[in-house]
């Protein structure tokens, strides 16, 4: 019985760990578009993320455009895919229609 509560323990602390890593985060998709985007955007990441409302950054991400459309809105900008999901995160979370506005 030791054994079985030792493996079950070990195996929650597992999955426990891989999902808060896997997992995006607003906050760090702001400083990414403070380092990467901001500068060759031209404006804030409140102007970015005010591009579009909630709906329709959901729609862009679950199509695979989102790279696409950052490009668009900034085209001397590319971004990375290992980016993309936090940058969605804080564009979603700052969306026009949100009501939040970010402090960059």
């Amino acid at each position: 019985m030791n054994k079985i509560t030792k493996l079950a323990v070990a195996a929650l602390l597992g999955v426990a760990v891989l999902s808060t890593t896997a997992s995006a985060d607003a906050k760090k998709g702001q400083k990414i578009y403070l380092k990467k985007l901001k500068a060759k955007c031209g404006f804030t990441g409140a102007k970015f993320a005010h591009k579009h409302t909630q709906d329709e950054w959901e729609n862009i991400k679950q199509a695979g455009k989102f790279g696409a459309e950052v490009t668009n809105i900034c085209p001397k900008a590319t971004l990375k895919d290992k980016y993309q999901t936090d940058v969605y995160d804080f564009s979603y979370k700052y969306a026009k229609d949100s009501g939040n506005v970010p402090s960059c």
